[in-house]
């Protein structure tokens, strides 16, 4: 079975739940003001006690008569888009413990209002929408990176990616409007109970043959996403090079799965397929033994298993070269540790670097496949670091910038093929992993294979290697040698020093919901701060300029003179050198997935102390703009800036 409850027991909660006593009204909108809905999905702690880290399964009343709401607001929406009165929806979970309870309060909803459910039980993220090509549209239950005892929902159509925000806005106003109604908990309670279960039965019952459906799909697609090769032949042509290539440079992928839904894809199959050695640790569906957001501090563990299998090596003569990744719950992202020869021990890569060498290798494969008469760009979020233009510079690539939020870069780089740009490679850069068109979900076998094709398609007789192509444009020749390593390439990235998105300092204590009175009192308090340091910051590190500019969706707005008119959008100042090169930028933006404010720096050159002292200013600035939002009413003027 792909589930955590037998098929004899998976109701036993739901029914119990509907034959207590039921939750107030009350109880309800409480609820519903704790719930993100975002454009990236809607979450909030679903286990019954409200502990973030509690591992229980029980959800409690009222968070089935959310679980229920939601899924009837998707119903209505879902028919809406298809236009079909039974439309054709897959469902699935990660491997948290409230997933089965919560699938199976939103299954009886979607069978009440006649939706064709196809229920794939565990299922990575990239696995359902992969498979979503093949259906309408799909239900994803996961809280991604957040702590075990959160959950939420994603909603998609049949484009392979979460809905966009307009739609989201909609489907959210639907979902609150059903909370507000005086009998929506006897709306949710009767959504859910059954006379006659056989259809529910059924459902589960055909749950197996839809997730080897699945697999097949995502095993399909992701052929066709890392070869960039859409008929097989090429494909197989495409596999060939690189297995009889990783016969002369020997590879061993190291994966610590942290129980999650990844424990039940395509993994292991799809690269021992290719002759790399594959190698899993915590790989059983739901043994979640650590935290799960695959930040440096949890993927130590990925690494001493690493350690240990290189200290085992009995032939040294031809070591193989280790890449390790750790998926987080829902398995659509994943950071990279490998073993570094030079120093013989375990590195951890930042998010960043992993983006970075993600963005290098497509850019270089786009060139590698079709020549250099392209026109190539990337999408990337706002506080993605600075490297990337400097990246995409040398390949001849424009750089184009939106909100936070996957849907935001996804729906960025549509447009951008719109306008005639190819866009293979996007992503959220602050966060790792990358999204390989024509995927539109981040995807750790996609980044695991970006890195795959910079160690291993080398210079041939007929063509420059990517790594070596690279070296070339970026005029580091000189660095590039023929038995090259990850290392090697890792030192020719442009160097930057970038705040970690999980690090303590990169939150900070804001109390101020209206985030447009924040960021008009952050122009002044930044103004006033400029004025009075102009001279230390151009002693200093060189700063004579500035320029602020925000994100809203997948449009950005430069040279601000009001920034209010962010919003919860993305806030970011630019400072410059006399030359109006950029030389590092402040960003701040509240998440819209959990309730904290982000902000962090990113810093040109490698220089911890700078980034760390421009942080602490920026930290400053903003809490000082937090108390005085709080006291008065902030009414913005435009005021001139530091820039053309």
């Amino acid at each position: 079975m792909n589930s955590f409850k037998s098929l004899n027991n998976r109701t036993d909660e739901i029914d119990r739940i509907f034959s207590g006593t039921a939750p107030s009204f009350d109880d309800v909108q409480q609820a519903l003001k704790t719930t993100i809905l975002s454009a990236s999905g809607w979450r909030r702690v679903f286990a019954a006690s409200k502990g973030q880290q509690d591992k229980t399964p029980d959800i409690g009343a009222v968070n089935a008569v959310l679980a229920a709401l939601m899924a009837q607001a998707f119903c209505a929406f879902i028919k809406d888009k298809s236009g079909k009165a039974s439309p054709v929806v897959a469902l699935a979970t990660d491997t948290r413990p409230t997933g089965a309870s919560i699938a199976d309060a939103m299954l009886r909803v979607l069978i009440k209002n006649k939706i064709n459910v196809q229920y794939l039980g565990i299922s990575a993220a990239p696995e359902i929408m992969a498979y979503s090509h093949h259906v309408d549209g799909f239900v994803y239950i996961s809280a991604s990176h957040n702590p075990i005892g959160h959950n939420g929902v994603k909603f998609g159509t049949n484009n392979g990616g979460v809905i966009a925000a307009g739609d989201a806005a909609v489907l959210a106003d639907s979902f609150r409007a059903l909370c507000n109604q005086k009998d929506c908990i006897e709306t949710a309670k009767e959504l859910c109970t059954f006379e006659d279960a056989a259809l529910l039965d059924k459902a589960y019952s055909d749950s197996a043959q839809f997730k080897a459906k699945a697999l097949d799909a995502y095993t399909d697609f992701t052929a066709e996403v890392v070869s960039d090769k859409t008929d097989k032949k090429s494909q197989d042509e495409f596999f060939n090079l690189l297995k009889n290539n990783s016969s002369t440079t020997p590879i061993t992928v190291v994966t610590d799965m942290n129980g999650s839904a990844r424990t039940l894809s395509i993994d292991r199959k799809f690269l021992t397929e290719l002759g790399i050695t594959y190698h899993a640790i915590n790989d059983k569906p739901g043994n979640i033994v650590h935290e799960i957001i695959p930040e440096p501090e949890n993927l130590v563990f990925c690494a001493e298993e690493m350690t240990k299998l290189h200290a085992s090596l009995k032939n040294t003569d031809n070591e193989p070269i280790y890449l390790g990744y750790m998926p987080d719950c829902d398995g659509d992202r994943g950071n990279i540790v490998f073993w570094n020869k030079d120093i013989q021990k375990v590195e951890v890569l930042k998010a960043q670097e992993v983006f970075a060498l993600s963005v290098l290798a497509e850019l270089s494969f786009c060139i590698y496949q079709n020549g250099e008469n392209q026109k190539l760009a990337v999408a990337v979020n706002d506080p993605t670091s600075m490297r990337i233009e400097e990246i995409a510079q040398a390949f001849g690539a424009k750089v184009f910038r939106a909100e936070v939020g996957e849907a935001n870069v996804v729906n960025l780089a549509r447009e951008k093929r719109q306008e005639g740009y190819v866009v293979r490679i996007l992503g959220e850069g602050s966060n790792g992993g990358n999204i390989t068109h024509p995927a539109a979900v981040r995807d750790p076998v996609n980044t695991l294979f970006a890195l795959l094709k910079l160690l291993l398609i080398k210079d041939t007789p007929q063509k420059t290697g990517l790594f070596h192509d690279w070296c070339k444009k970026s005029k580091q020749e000189a660095k590039y040698r023929e038995n090259f390593s990850l290392s090697d390439i890792i030192a020719t990235l442009p160097e930057y020093t970038t705040t970690g998105v999980s690090e303590k300092r990169a939150v900070a204590a804001v109390t101020q919901s209206d985030h447009s009175k924040l960021k008009a009192a952050y122009q002044k308090v930044f103004e006033a701060e400029w004025n009075a340091k102009k001279a230390e910051l151009q002693q200093k590190w060189g700063f004579e300029a500035y320029e602020p500019l925000c994100n809203n969706g997948t449009t950005e707005t430069r040279n601000l003179t009001d920034y209010s008119v962010s919003k919860k959008g993305g806030l970011k100042i630019l400072l410059k050198n006399a030359a109006n090169e950029n030389l590092a930028f402040l960003w701040m933006r509240g998440s819209g997935t959990e309730p904290v404010f982000r902000i962090m720096c990113d810093v040109k050159g490698n220089n911890a102390a700078e980034e760390k002292e421009l942080l602490q200013w920026h930290t400053y600035m903003l809490l000082k703009a937090n108390e005085i939002s709080l006291k008065s009413t902030i009414s913005p003027q435009s005021s001139e800036v530091c820039c053309s």
